[in-house]
């Protein structure tokens, strides 16, 4: 164990990332797990929070074979697995209808968690992307991919733990890669976690929010 639980994990990569306070960045939490994590880094770095959704587009027929995903934000991106496509050469019909049903599935959580607010722009921000562990690191690959057409000024990906050889492939798909503990051989994310139960749809929520109000608070008392 290295981690109490996911506070104390956002706590401990707070205190690597106050060197990005005066940036003013924009921290983006992959949901469910990924938010207590990113809510420490945001109150730490008096940052702004948001969500960042990832669906995976399944293949025609074989959905749990990633053709690629859809990211979420302002602008939602399409990163595709080309090697797949390739071998699939799905329909371009098919390819619209499967990333207008992610999509649609993408805006049903976000008004889940975000009751209408529209996600941030991360347009020349300082971004920091975060989760609470990586294993296969599918879903974050997409994750930065997307995010870097967006056009962030820096992109940052900061997680508490995760295997170092996809840890090594995550690096160059963004300018820092924060992680505080790399072990060898990897298991899987929990084991690193004295407490790791699922994330609930409620926590997310009372995050989200108690993030706005001490933002807003914050800004507030300058």
């Amino acid at each position: 164990m290295i981690f109490r639980d996911r506070q104390d994990a956002g706590q401990q990569l707070a205190r690597r990332l106050r060197h990005l306070a005066n940036e003013h960045p924009l921290v983006l939490a992959l949901p469910r797990g990924g938010v207590p994590v990113a809510f420490e880094i945001a109150t730490a770095l008096k940052a702004d929070l948001d969500l960042l959704f990832v669906r995976k587009l399944g293949a025609p027929g074989h959905e749990e074979l990633g053709l690629g995903a859809v990211v979420d934000g302002a602008d939602p991106q399409l990163v595709l697995n080309e090697d797949i496509v390739r071998d699939l050469a799905p329909s371009p019909n098919y390819l619209h209808a499967e990333m207008q049903r992610q999509l649609a599935e993408i805006t049903r959580r976000r008004e889940i968690y975000m009751h209408g607010i529209p996600p941030i722009d991360v347009a020349r921000r300082t971004v920091i992307l975060v989760d609470d562990g990586i294993a296969t690191g599918g879903t974050v690959r997409a994750a930065l991919k997307g995010l870097r057409k967006l056009g962030p000024a820096r992109l940052i990906l900061a997680v508490p733990v995760g295997p170092p050889d996809m840890l090594a492939k995550l690096r160059q798909e963004c300018d820092e890669l924060v992680c505080l503990a790399e072990p060898a051989p990897f298991f899987a994310v929990g084991a690193h976690y004295g407490y790791f139960d699922q994330t609930s749809d409620e926590e997310v929520v009372r995050l989200l929010q108690q993030a706005r109000l001490e933002k807003a608070g914050s800004a507030a008392a300058r």
